[in-house]
Protein backbone atom coordinates (compact mmCIF):
# COMPACT_ATOMS: atom_id res chain seq x y z
CA UNK A 1 0.00 0.00 0.00
CA UNK A 2 2.45 2.92 -1.49
CA UNK A 3 -0.54 5.65 -1.81
CA UNK A 4 -0.86 7.87 0.87
CA UNK A 5 -4.93 7.89 2.04
CA UNK A 6 -5.06 11.74 2.03
CA UNK A 7 -4.25 11.36 -1.95
CA UNK A 8 -6.89 8.82 -2.13
CA UNK A 9 -9.04 11.02 0.24
CA UNK A 10 -8.85 14.54 -1.86
CA UNK A 11 -9.87 12.29 -5.10
CA UNK A 12 -12.53 10.56 -3.66
CA UNK A 13 -13.71 14.08 -2.73
CA UNK A 14 -13.60 15.48 -6.22
CA UNK A 15 -15.51 12.26 -7.29
CA UNK A 16 -18.04 12.68 -4.93
CA UNK A 17 -18.82 16.33 -5.59
CA UNK A 18 -18.86 15.25 -9.40
CA UNK A 19 -21.46 12.90 -8.79
CA UNK A 20 -24.37 15.46 -8.10
CA UNK A 21 -23.00 17.45 -10.88
CA UNK A 22 -22.77 14.85 -13.56
CA UNK A 23 -26.28 13.31 -12.31
CA UNK A 24 -27.84 17.02 -12.82
CA UNK A 25 -26.38 17.60 -16.73
CA UNK A 26 -27.64 13.86 -17.51
CA UNK A 27 -31.29 14.96 -16.95
CA UNK A 28 -33.58 15.82 -19.56
CA UNK A 29 -34.84 19.72 -20.72
CA UNK A 30 -38.07 18.61 -18.67
CA UNK A 31 -36.07 17.89 -15.32
CA UNK A 32 -36.43 14.31 -15.80
CA UNK A 33 -34.37 11.27 -16.57
CA UNK A 34 -34.72 9.43 -20.30
CA UNK A 35 -32.94 6.25 -18.92
CA UNK A 36 -33.81 4.32 -16.40
CA UNK A 37 -31.93 5.90 -13.29
CA UNK A 38 -32.03 2.32 -11.78
CA UNK A 39 -29.83 0.88 -13.67
CA UNK A 40 -26.80 2.89 -13.33
CA UNK A 41 -26.55 1.39 -9.75
CA UNK A 42 -26.49 -1.92 -11.28
CA UNK A 43 -24.04 -0.90 -14.30
CA UNK A 44 -21.86 0.91 -11.47
CA UNK A 45 -21.37 -2.43 -9.42
CA UNK A 46 -20.40 -4.55 -12.68
CA UNK A 47 -17.83 -2.00 -13.48
CA UNK A 48 -16.41 -2.09 -9.88
CA UNK A 49 -17.03 -6.01 -10.08
CA UNK A 50 -15.08 -5.79 -13.96
CA UNK A 51 -12.14 -3.88 -12.02
CA UNK A 52 -11.91 -5.72 -9.42
CA UNK A 53 -11.48 -8.88 -10.77
CA UNK A 54 -8.68 -7.54 -13.37
CA UNK A 55 -6.35 -6.10 -10.52
CA UNK A 56 -7.39 -9.21 -8.79
CA UNK A 57 -6.15 -11.56 -11.48
CA UNK A 58 -2.46 -9.29 -12.06
CA UNK A 59 -2.14 -9.28 -8.45
CA UNK A 60 -1.89 -13.23 -8.51
CA UNK A 61 -0.02 -12.86 -11.45
CA UNK A 62 2.54 -10.92 -10.58
CA UNK A 63 5.96 -12.44 -9.16
CA UNK A 64 6.29 -9.81 -6.48
CA UNK A 65 2.64 -10.51 -5.52
CA UNK A 66 2.18 -14.00 -6.17
CA UNK A 67 1.52 -14.22 -1.98
CA UNK A 68 -1.97 -12.16 -2.33
CA UNK A 69 -4.09 -14.07 0.54
CA UNK A 70 -7.47 -15.18 -1.00
CA UNK A 71 -9.98 -16.85 1.65
CA UNK A 72 -12.35 -18.94 0.14
CA UNK A 73 -14.12 -19.94 3.45
CA UNK A 74 -17.94 -20.09 2.73
CA UNK A 75 -18.56 -18.85 6.05
CA UNK A 76 -15.78 -15.98 5.16
CA UNK A 77 -17.55 -14.87 2.13
CA UNK A 78 -21.05 -14.97 3.38
CA UNK A 79 -20.51 -11.89 5.40
CA UNK A 80 -20.47 -9.69 2.52
CA UNK A 81 -24.21 -10.49 1.76
CA UNK A 82 -24.69 -8.48 5.29
CA UNK A 83 -23.92 -4.55 3.58
CA UNK A 84 -25.92 -5.34 0.58
CA UNK A 85 -28.83 -6.47 2.72
CA UNK A 86 -28.26 -2.80 4.61
CA UNK A 87 -28.01 -0.50 1.64
CA UNK A 88 -31.11 -2.33 0.24
CA UNK A 89 -32.95 -1.47 3.13
CA UNK A 90 -31.54 2.07 3.67
CA UNK A 91 -32.36 2.85 -0.26
CA UNK A 92 -35.75 1.71 0.79
CA UNK A 93 -35.83 3.80 4.30
CA UNK A 94 -34.45 6.79 2.30
CA UNK A 95 -37.59 6.50 -0.51
CA UNK A 96 -40.26 6.06 2.74
CA UNK A 97 -38.42 9.28 4.37
CA UNK A 98 -38.79 11.54 1.45
CA UNK A 99 -42.95 10.93 1.36
CA UNK A 100 -42.91 12.62 4.93
CA UNK A 101 -40.19 15.21 4.46
CA UNK A 102 -39.30 17.71 1.72
CA UNK A 103 -35.74 17.42 0.03
CA UNK A 104 -34.03 20.49 2.26
CA UNK A 105 -35.60 18.92 5.52
CA UNK A 106 -33.76 15.18 4.42
CA UNK A 107 -30.77 17.17 3.08
CA UNK A 108 -30.10 18.33 6.59
CA UNK A 109 -30.81 15.26 8.29
CA UNK A 110 -28.81 13.32 6.47
CA UNK A 111 -26.13 15.14 8.03
CA UNK A 112 -26.66 12.68 11.42
CA UNK A 113 -25.28 9.64 9.67
CA UNK A 114 -21.95 11.93 10.69
CA UNK A 115 -22.94 11.65 14.11
CA UNK A 116 -23.70 8.11 13.97
CA UNK A 117 -20.53 6.99 11.84
CA UNK A 118 -18.45 8.15 15.01
CA UNK A 119 -20.64 6.68 17.24
CA UNK A 120 -20.78 3.42 15.88
CA UNK A 121 -16.79 4.25 14.99
CA UNK A 122 -16.61 3.71 18.64
CA UNK A 123 -18.62 1.15 20.00
CA UNK A 124 -18.25 -1.59 17.17
CA UNK A 125 -14.77 -1.19 16.10
CA UNK A 126 -13.56 0.33 19.70
CA UNK A 127 -11.39 2.93 17.78
CA UNK A 128 -11.13 5.87 20.31
CA UNK A 129 -11.43 9.94 19.75
CA UNK A 130 -10.01 12.57 21.56
CA UNK A 131 -11.96 15.05 22.81
CA UNK A 132 -10.61 17.80 20.44
CA UNK A 133 -11.58 15.16 17.41
CA UNK A 134 -15.41 14.20 19.06
CA UNK A 135 -15.18 18.19 19.04
CA UNK A 136 -14.34 18.14 15.03
CA UNK A 137 -17.11 16.03 14.52
CA UNK A 138 -19.66 17.98 16.06
CA UNK A 139 -18.31 21.04 14.65
CA UNK A 140 -18.20 19.13 10.85
CA UNK A 141 -22.24 18.06 11.41
CA UNK A 142 -22.74 21.79 12.29
CA UNK A 143 -20.74 23.36 9.29
CA UNK A 144 -22.52 20.71 6.70
CA UNK A 145 -25.56 21.38 8.45
CA UNK A 146 -25.42 25.29 8.72
CA UNK A 147 -24.25 25.37 4.85
CA UNK A 148 -27.61 23.72 3.64
CA UNK A 149 -30.09 25.81 5.82
CA UNK A 150 -31.92 28.28 3.39
CA UNK A 151 -32.63 31.98 4.12
CA UNK A 152 -35.87 32.56 5.88
CA UNK A 153 -37.05 34.62 3.28
CA UNK A 154 -37.51 31.28 1.25
CA UNK A 155 -40.80 29.28 0.94
CA UNK A 156 -38.95 26.46 2.43
CA UNK A 157 -37.61 27.70 5.52
CA UNK A 158 -40.98 27.23 7.72
CA UNK A 159 -41.13 23.50 6.20
CA UNK A 160 -38.04 22.72 8.32
CA UNK A 161 -39.75 21.68 11.52
CA UNK A 162 -43.03 21.00 10.24
CA UNK A 163 -42.73 17.15 9.02
CA UNK A 164 -44.79 14.23 10.68
CA UNK A 165 -42.64 12.71 13.60
CA UNK A 166 -42.92 9.74 11.23
CA UNK A 167 -40.43 11.69 9.06
CA UNK A 168 -37.58 12.58 11.66
CA UNK A 169 -37.93 8.67 13.01
CA UNK A 170 -37.24 7.44 9.67
CA UNK A 171 -34.52 9.73 8.73
CA UNK A 172 -32.18 9.15 11.77
CA UNK A 173 -32.95 5.24 10.64
CA UNK A 174 -31.44 6.27 7.44
CA UNK A 175 -28.77 7.68 8.95
CA UNK A 176 -27.81 5.03 11.43
CA UNK A 177 -28.30 2.54 8.86
CA UNK A 178 -25.67 4.36 6.01
CA UNK A 179 -23.29 4.65 9.22
CA UNK A 180 -23.71 0.39 9.98
CA UNK A 181 -23.06 -0.40 6.47
CA UNK A 182 -20.41 2.05 6.55
CA UNK A 183 -18.70 0.65 9.75
CA UNK A 184 -19.41 -2.91 8.74
CA UNK A 185 -17.87 -2.68 5.46
CA UNK A 186 -14.38 -1.89 7.41
CA UNK A 187 -14.51 -4.79 9.79
CA UNK A 188 -14.92 -6.54 6.71
CA UNK A 189 -11.82 -5.07 5.04
CA UNK A 190 -9.73 -5.25 7.62
CA UNK A 191 -11.05 -8.30 10.04
CA UNK A 192 -8.15 -10.60 7.78
CA UNK A 193 -5.23 -10.33 5.28
CA UNK A 194 -7.10 -10.84 2.37
CA UNK A 195 -6.80 -8.74 -1.19
CA UNK A 196 -8.51 -5.77 -1.42
CA UNK A 197 -9.53 -7.05 -4.59
CA UNK A 198 -10.58 -10.07 -3.86
CA UNK A 199 -12.73 -8.76 -0.87
CA UNK A 200 -13.60 -6.23 -3.63
CA UNK A 201 -15.05 -9.27 -5.54
CA UNK A 202 -16.80 -10.57 -2.79
CA UNK A 203 -18.67 -7.44 -1.61
CA UNK A 204 -19.36 -5.94 -5.52
CA UNK A 205 -20.70 -9.59 -6.23
CA UNK A 206 -23.44 -9.81 -4.04
CA UNK A 207 -24.13 -5.89 -4.73
CA UNK A 208 -24.76 -6.60 -8.34
CA UNK A 209 -27.39 -9.74 -7.97
CA UNK A 210 -29.40 -7.33 -4.99
CA UNK A 211 -29.50 -4.75 -7.87
CA UNK A 212 -30.53 -7.61 -10.32
CA UNK A 213 -33.15 -8.02 -7.84
CA UNK A 214 -34.28 -4.87 -7.36
CA UNK A 215 -34.76 -4.39 -11.41
CA UNK A 216 -36.96 -7.61 -11.28
CA UNK A 217 -38.93 -6.41 -8.92
CA UNK A 218 -39.57 -2.90 -10.60
CA UNK A 219 -40.59 -4.72 -13.77
CA UNK A 220 -43.16 -7.00 -11.50
CA UNK A 221 -43.99 -3.96 -9.97
CA UNK A 222 -44.65 -2.16 -13.28
CA UNK A 223 -46.54 -5.19 -14.90
CA UNK A 224 -43.58 -5.35 -17.70
CA UNK A 225 -45.34 -2.46 -19.27
CA UNK A 226 -41.61 -1.70 -20.60
CA UNK A 227 -40.26 -4.93 -21.16
CA UNK A 228 -37.79 -6.76 -19.03
CA UNK A 229 -35.17 -4.47 -17.81
CA UNK A 230 -32.00 -5.87 -19.82
CA UNK A 231 -34.18 -5.37 -23.41
CA UNK A 232 -34.39 -1.62 -22.45
CA UNK A 233 -30.94 -1.04 -19.88
CA UNK A 234 -29.44 1.69 -22.70
CA UNK A 235 -31.96 3.04 -23.55
CA UNK A 236 -32.05 6.85 -23.32
CA UNK A 237 -28.48 6.33 -22.38
CA UNK A 238 -25.59 9.47 -23.15
CA UNK A 239 -22.20 10.07 -22.63
CA UNK A 240 -22.88 12.62 -19.68
CA UNK A 241 -25.13 9.39 -18.25
CA UNK A 242 -21.72 6.96 -18.72
CA UNK A 243 -19.95 9.32 -16.96
CA UNK A 244 -22.19 8.89 -13.98
CA UNK A 245 -21.54 5.00 -14.36
CA UNK A 246 -18.01 5.36 -14.23
CA UNK A 247 -17.86 8.18 -11.40
CA UNK A 248 -20.44 6.07 -9.05
CA UNK A 249 -18.07 3.13 -9.88
CA UNK A 250 -14.83 4.88 -9.40
CA UNK A 251 -15.94 6.17 -6.16
CA UNK A 252 -16.89 3.06 -4.54
CA UNK A 253 -13.58 1.91 -5.75
CA UNK A 254 -11.87 4.45 -3.63
CA UNK A 255 -14.27 3.97 -0.67
CA UNK A 256 -13.36 0.23 -0.39
CA UNK A 257 -9.36 1.23 -0.82
CA UNK A 258 -10.49 3.44 2.39
CA UNK A 259 -12.32 1.15 4.48
CA UNK A 260 -8.95 -1.27 4.03
CA UNK A 261 -6.22 1.50 4.61
CA UNK A 262 -8.05 4.65 6.32
CA UNK A 263 -11.03 4.40 8.31
CA UNK A 264 -14.67 5.86 8.40
CA UNK A 265 -13.87 9.13 9.45
CA UNK A 266 -11.77 9.78 6.94
CA UNK A 267 -14.52 8.56 4.09
CA UNK A 268 -17.14 11.52 6.26
CA UNK A 269 -14.88 14.19 5.43
CA UNK A 270 -14.00 12.95 2.46
CA UNK A 271 -18.05 13.06 1.40
CA UNK A 272 -18.89 16.05 3.54
CA UNK A 273 -16.28 18.52 1.80
CA UNK A 274 -17.19 17.25 -1.32
CA UNK A 275 -20.65 18.35 -0.59
CA UNK A 276 -19.42 21.80 -0.11
CA UNK A 277 -17.33 21.89 -2.85
CA UNK A 278 -20.68 20.94 -5.28
CA UNK A 279 -22.02 23.91 -4.14
CA UNK A 280 -19.61 26.16 -4.76
CA UNK A 281 -19.13 24.41 -8.38
CA UNK A 282 -22.89 24.73 -8.53
CA UNK A 283 -22.70 28.73 -8.50
CA UNK A 284 -20.95 28.91 -11.86
CA UNK A 285 -22.41 25.63 -13.34
CA UNK A 286 -26.05 25.84 -12.53
CA UNK A 287 -26.51 29.60 -11.47
CA UNK A 288 -27.10 28.78 -7.84
CA UNK A 289 -26.90 31.57 -5.74
CA UNK A 290 -24.37 31.56 -2.62
CA UNK A 291 -25.63 32.11 0.80
CA UNK A 292 -23.87 33.70 4.20
CA UNK A 293 -24.74 30.12 5.52
CA UNK A 294 -22.88 28.26 2.61
CA UNK A 295 -19.46 30.50 3.64
CA UNK A 296 -20.21 30.19 6.71
CA UNK A 297 -20.92 26.25 6.77
CA UNK A 298 -17.82 26.04 4.91
CA UNK A 299 -15.58 28.09 7.33
CA UNK A 300 -16.49 25.71 10.27
CA UNK A 301 -16.04 22.22 7.94
CA UNK A 302 -12.15 23.78 7.53
CA UNK A 303 -11.60 24.69 11.47
CA UNK A 304 -13.72 20.92 12.02
CA UNK A 305 -10.38 19.22 9.43
CA UNK A 306 -7.93 20.99 10.98
CA UNK A 307 -8.55 20.04 14.27
CA UNK A 308 -9.54 16.12 13.97
CA UNK A 309 -6.51 15.52 11.84
CA UNK A 310 -3.82 18.32 13.39
CA UNK A 311 -1.83 16.91 15.79
CA UNK A 312 -2.46 18.03 19.05
CA UNK A 313 0.20 20.13 20.11
CA UNK A 314 -0.44 22.43 16.94
CA UNK A 315 -3.88 23.07 18.63
CA UNK A 316 -3.18 23.81 22.08
CA UNK A 317 -0.56 25.77 23.41
CA UNK A 318 1.17 24.38 26.06
CA UNK A 319 3.26 25.89 28.95
CA UNK A 320 6.86 26.03 28.38
CA UNK A 321 8.18 24.29 31.81
CA UNK A 322 11.83 25.26 32.94
CA UNK A 323 12.56 22.26 34.33
CA UNK A 324 15.37 22.49 36.81
CA UNK A 325 18.69 20.55 35.75
CA UNK A 326 20.40 18.33 38.52
CA UNK A 327 23.61 19.90 39.07
CA UNK A 328 27.14 18.25 38.54
CA UNK A 329 29.77 17.36 40.64
CA UNK A 330 32.25 20.03 39.13
CA UNK A 331 29.23 22.92 39.45
CA UNK A 332 28.65 21.56 43.10
CA UNK A 333 33.22 21.77 43.74
CA UNK A 334 33.29 25.17 41.86
CA UNK A 335 30.62 26.96 43.75
CA UNK A 336 31.98 25.16 47.14
CA UNK A 337 34.89 27.03 46.97
CA UNK A 338 33.95 30.51 45.69
CA UNK A 339 31.54 29.93 48.99
CA UNK A 340 34.57 29.44 50.53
Amino acid sequence: MGTPWYFVALLLTILTSSQGILTTLSQSDEGGYNYDYATVPFLAEVFKLIISGLFLWRETRSSSLATAKITTDWRSVRLFVIPSIIYLIHNNVQFATLTYVDTSTYQIMGNLKIVTTAILFRLFLKRKLSNLQWMAIGLLAVGTTTSQVKGCGEASCDSLFTAPIQGYLLGILSAALSALAGIYTEFLMKRNNDSLYWQNLQLYTFGSLFNVARLIADDFRLGFEKGPWWQRIFDGYSITTWLVVLNLGSTGLLVSWLMKYADNIVKVYSTSMAMLLTMVASIYLFSFKPTVQLFLGIIICIMSLHMYFAPPQTLVDLPVTNEAHPKTLKQVIVEEKTDS
